[in-house]
């Protein structure tokens, strides 16, 4: 029999299937000549072929959404013994019509201490400046503000900096995309490369000069062909101050739409190459271009050890109110810190831009006089008419005043006589001309200001943090301390919007399909990060290290870099030109097939029973990823081996879920290793929405796995048992003349659609659906009487008939959203067995699938969707689904911020419908005095909740035209993308009030474990057949005892050695503990769950392993503490992040 498609596992990894059936073609198409001609109107270029392969391949997106990773080769077979499950019963229908399954009866229990839930008890921190409460207090009214539009008139008297001259530092500064309107590579060929030279050669021929720069994703690239003499000038001016690196990412991050996972990664990337090569630890934090900023990463740069930090797009409103009372420059606080210990000095920008006219001061004419690159002859100019004048003896006391006039004036707004001025813009000082005017020209100024005592002001080049140090120093404070009287603030800056009302909240959702691919690597690279490190560390524990293949950190290097180049704010956001956007996708996916590479190698030495008789061969893997490509094999005659499963669960609690097959035979049974019978649901896979495959079956099962570990399952051929049941399929049909056709065993009815609901149900669910659409109408939990209303719309936007529409940036709509429609009604399919039931229902522009689990546990809580969405043949189109529920949560929702905290949204009928939407990396909720509902999200997309009770994300949008934000095309290059969620309803425990409803909200532990489930999906690793057979395997458990419950493993990662493609011996472990609300009722996780207070005793952690060394670091490794008793253990604060350096062997 033939394994030949993938498997499914806990929370349905539909979206998944697609990314493996990519990448999968790749080869097979790259080597096609017949493919490569049918390539259309594009060119034959690299770039092109690729864009080729992608639409081709796409096909497999709704082909195979059901599908995790391909299983090849035969399944043997095995004549029925009357094998029995685990707890020696068999599945069996309750008098409700649920299933009840046998399962290994192992109770579970959670104990969670009440101390452990006290985050989410206690008031919010206190602030002086809530976000929240300033929207509700602004008036958002857009008044014109004079040579400041968007602000007001700045007065000032003369004599205001008698006794307190103003220090200006100008900050020289260009801002280098990692790809948006050409690719990554052809910037740095065109420009970057010419910039960090000529930077080399200008810093050098004058000690007054300053320069900063920021994405090490370019600097690194630069560094690699530097010759030593360059390598070694760089390092002089990065010691002698000249040169500063800022925040030190591989890029400058998009805050929206980047998972925290990916946002830490990307920083860890770039400081560990900044201290490997220039021995430099960044101080201070450079964000100018991120479409709006999150408190997430403030935080993350909290913890790397930065002192200072500096924003730059912000709404305008919102910068005008900061500015008119002197808050532009604040203490930022995390919402949930009680304590202080949070706060990190931000100075927000307080005009339009970051370039040379929206920096100097308020007017935007006189302060592009004062940008040198665009003096008469060059290619740019002023759009103000009045063009820059190179500064000479007989002008430069008039244009010294100028300037200072504005220096002063941008100073009013600040509470320090300390003032900032940057002087750059995007790819600026390419040129040598560009220094020498910027430099000779702005030296020739100070000068002047310097020597003129009367004048108050003392000027000069400087670098970020030398202005920080300087402000720090006025206020008679440490580095990084709260000057006195400057405020505290907590919350966010989504949405942004730059001028009337064009609010950046497009992109929260532009290029879903590039955001799902994104977490899908995210994914696999944590996995193969941790199993890397635990195959490493047991390789050396039996000093194998010499046999394992160790280069396997070359794929691990080069994905890290991957995932952080697509963190850059015009990559995950969709925002990028379409031959950049093929670029990024051509990366992911080399670096994907690179990361089951080293999954696979890890697993084969980790599930060895007897490592003796492991042998590693490059072009012989003993376990694969599965390629559906091969021709279907026969099954083989008794005496039957078995085929064995591999299968890793990344998540660091113990698993309970169902797991799909796709398999040519309805016969199929499953083993534990220890031999013991699994029951099996068959039912059909479908060509069509009405057509049974013939040659494709799927078979489901319930799986055990142990924490971070490897389970070994064994696969056979087999006649039909007790244990094995047929799912129970009903077509839904709109009209008569429409028929199935079952394909034996399994039966098909049909019968004509009615509009009378109905349900399906499990031992923990049960959900109502519309007769007509099929689609989810109600969630009634286990002994509640009630149903909750729990109604799916899906829904159109259009974009405006006026000249400024939406792109991939804006969300412009026509007005509401009008309903979805089609001439016809669905097709729609109901599937019931005993481990999981579904509804699945067919429109034209998508496809939505419901399913719940019948498995004891997280996985059974909560309802699995997905929905397939192509509006490939739309125009101005974005599609939406919304739900409606008589939860009564009124104008209050809470988005996560980066997949890391809660944020309380309000929706505001004062602003505009698009300033309503925020960005949902992971998760969204409503909430009333009973019920919550949350709505987890395995991809980025944009989410409102616009009336009360109502959820609403946008799913994909097609546009025609740009929005005139500088990239210069819409978004026509959609694909059927899968949008994957979990949705889970949980009761308010009796006695438990809801919390302020502007406080922070918390997942529940279960809503925790939910999230978990989508994002960390099991990896299936089938293995090989061998001739000589296959040696024997045994389950691998790396943990002594689980982790406590409310700790997640963020990532236990190699550390980067001198040499950049070998790891050294130490490993990174960074933990995070979560913040839980425990006023949620508790069902039981199907797993042992408790809590310690957040006490974590590492020594005794990993089985197998010795601990011999405990060093906690800062988050990005750059800082370390002394190092711990090895049998200590370390203590960690709910919400808190922590790094630890370790060494096993």
């Amino acid at each position: 029999m033939k394994l030949r498609k993938q498997v499914t596992v806990c929370g349905g990894a539909i979206f998944c299937v697609a990314v493996f059936s990519l990448y999968l073609m790749l080869d097979r198409v790259q080597h096609d000549p017949a493919r490569r001609q049918n390539g259309g109107n594009f060119p034959r270029s690299q770039i092109s072929v690729l864009q080729n392969r992608i639409e081709q391949l796409e096909q497999l997106l709704e082909e195979n959404h059901q599908i995790i990773s391909h299983i090849k080769d035969s399944v043997m077979e095995l004549t029925d013994t009357g094998a029995v499950s685990p707890s020696g019963h068999l599945p069996f229908r309750s008098a409700n019509g649920s299933w009840v399954l046998p399962f290994d009866g192992r109770p579970s229990f959670v104990a969670v201490k009440s101390q452990d839930c006290q985050v989410a008890v206690d008031n919010h921190g206190q602030s002086d400046l809530q976000m929240l409460d300033v929207y509700s207090l602004l008036k958002f009214d857009n008044l014109d503000g004079g040579v400041w539009k968007q602000g007001f008139d700045i007065t000032y008297e003369p004599e205001e900096w008698d006794k307190e001259p103003l220090q200006v530092f100008v900050v020289p500064h260009s801002h280098n995309d990692p790809g948006w309107i050409k690719t990554f590579d052809k910037y740095f060929l065109e420009q970057t490369q010419h910039i960090l030279n000529n930077m080399v050669l200008k810093l050098g021929e004058d000690p007054r000069r300053r320069f900063i720069w920021s994405e090490i994703s370019y600097f690194s690239k630069w560094w690699e062909g530097a010759d030593k003499q360059k390598r070694e000038v760089t390092r002089k001016l990065v010691k002698s101050g000249q040169l500063e690196i800022v925040t030190g990412g591989w890029v400058m991050t998009d805050e929206a739409n980047a998972h925290y996972f990916a946002m830490l990664d990307q920083l860890i990337e770039g400081h560990q190459w900044l201290e490997t090569n220039l021995g430099v630890k960044p101080q201070s934090g450079w964000a100018i271009d991120p479409f709006g900023h999150s408190a997430t990463m403030a935080y993350l740069l909290k913890k790397a050890n930065l002192t200072s930090m500096l924003i730059q797009r912000v709404h305008y409103s919102i910068k005008k109110h900061f500015a008119s009372t002197r808050s532009l420059e604040f203490m930022w606080r995390q919402s949930w810190d009680k304590s202080s210990d949070s706060d990190i000095f931000c100075h927000m920008m307080p005009f339009y831009s970051y370039d040379v006219p929206h920096t100097c001061g308020p007017d935007p004419k006189v302060c592009c006089q004062f940008d040198f690159k665009r003096l008469p002859g060059g290619r740019v100019n002023c759009p103000w008419k009045v063009p820059p004048k190179a500064v000479v003896e007989a002008n430069v006391e008039e244009r010294a005043n100028l300037l200072l006039d504005q220096y002063r004036k941008k100073s009013k707004l600040f509470r320090s006589k300390v003032l900032l001025v940057p002087l750059g813009d995007d790819f600026r000082y390419d040129m040598a001309l560009e220094w020498d005017q910027q430099f000779s020209n702005y030296q020739r100024l100070f000068d002047y200001m310097n020597a003129h005592p009367q004048m108050h002001v003392k000027a000069q080049f400087g670098t970020l943090s030398e202005y920080f140090s300087a402000v720090y120093k006025a206020g008679g404070v440490a580095q990084g301390a709260r000057p006195a009287d400057f405020p505290v603030l907590s919350g966010d800056f989504f949405a942004y919007a730059d001028r009337e009302d064009h609010y950046w909240t497009g992109y929260f959702t532009s290029r879903p399909f590039y955001k799902s691919l994104d977490r899908v690597l995210e994914s696999h690279l944590r996995g193969a990060e941790i199993l890397y490190s635990l195959a490493l560390g047991h390789a050396r524990h039996a000093a194998m290290e010499g046999r394992y293949p160790v280069a396997d950190y070359a794929l691990l290097v080069d994905a890290r870099r991957t995932v952080a180049l697509f963190q850059h704010h015009d990559a995950i956001t969709g925002t990028a030109k379409e031959n950049v956007v093929v670029d990024y996708g051509a990366r992911l996916l080399r670096s994907l097939i690179g990361l089951k590479r080293v999954i696979i190698n890890a697993a084969h030495f980790l599930v060895m029973k007897n490592k003796e008789f492991y042998r590693f061969y490059q072009t012989e893997p003993f376990l694969e990823t599965v390629s559906w490509r091969d021709a279907p094999v026969n099954p083989s005659p008794p005496p039957p081996p078995p085929r064995y499963l591999v299968l890793y669960n990344p998540v660091e609690q113990e698993r309970l879920c169902a797991v799909s097959v796709l398999v040519n035979t309805a016969h199929v049974r499953v083993l534990t290793e220890d031999g013991q019978t699994l029951p099996v649901q068959v039912s059909a896979q479908w060509a069509s929405p009405i057509q049974m495959s013939s040659e494709v079956f799927k078979a489901t099962f319930m799986a055990r796995l142990p924490a971070l570990g490897l389970a070994v399952f064994h696969l056979y051929n087999m006649a039909d048992s007790p244990m094995t049941l047929r799912s129970d399929t009903l077509l839904r049909l709109p009209g008569a003349g429409v028929s199935a056709r079952a394909v034996d065993p399994l039966p098909v009815r049909s019968q004509q659609a009615d509009p009378q609901p109905f349900f399906i149900t499990t031992q923990s669910l049960t959900l109502g659906f519309s007769g007509t659409t099929g689609l989810l109408e109600s969630i009634r939990l286990k002994d509640d009487p009630q149903e909750v209303k729990v109604q799916m719309h899906f829904l159109v936007y259009g974009t405006r008939p006026s000249k400024d529409k939406s792109g991939a940036y804006l969300f412009l709509p026509d007005g509401t959203a009008k309903p979805y429609v089609q001439k016809e009604p669905p097709v729609v399919r109901v599937e019931e067995g005993p481990l999981f039931s579904e509804v699945v229902s067919h429109f034209q522009h998508f496809q939505q699938t419901v399913r719940i689990h019948n498995v004891p546990g997280a996985d059974g809580l909560s309802v699995e969707l997905s929905t397939a969405v192509d509006i490939r043949d739309q125009t101005n189109k974005e599609l939406a689904m919304r739900l409606v529920t008589d939860i009564q949560s009124g104008d209050v929702f809470h988005t996560d911020l980066n997949g890391f905290q809660m944020q309380a949204r309000r929706q505001f009928l004062k602003l505009p419908l698009q300033a309503n939407f925020y960005p949902m990396p992971s998760q969204a909720l409503i909430q009333d005095s009973q019920h919550r509902l949350s709505l987890h999200s395995a991809q980025a997309l944009g989410v409102a909740s616009l009336e009360s009770g109502q959820l609403e994300v946008i799913l994909d949008r097609r546009l025609m035209q740009d929005d005139n934000r500088g990239l210069g095309q819409g978004l026509k290059d959609n694909k059927k993308t899968v949008n994957r969620f979990r949705l889970l309803l949980e009761r308010r425990d009796t006695g438990n009030a809801m919390t302020d409803s502007g406080a922070p909200a918390f997942p529940s532990l279960l809503g925790h474990l939910t999230g978990a489930v989508l994002n960390h999906e099991v990896l299936a690793l089938p293995v090989l057949p061998k001739k000589r057979g296959v040696p024997q395997l045994q389950t691998f458990c790396p943990l002594r005892e689980p982790l406590p419950c409310d700790f997640h493993l963020v990532n236990l990662r190699s550390v980067v050695s001198q040499d950049p493609n070998s790891p050294s011996p130490y490993t990174a472990m960074i933990l995070h503990r979560k913040g839980m609300d425990c006023s949620l009722e508790s069902p039981s996780l199907g797993f042992n769950c408790s809590t310690t207070q957040g006490q974590l005793g590492v020594s005794g952690l990993l089985r197998g392993l010795d601990l011999q060394l405990l060093q906690p670091v800062s988050l990005t490794l750059m800082h370390s503490a002394p190092p711990l008793a090895n049998d200590s253990s370390v203590s960690l604060n709910p919400m808190e992040l922590s790094a630890f350096k370790l060494k096993l062997r």
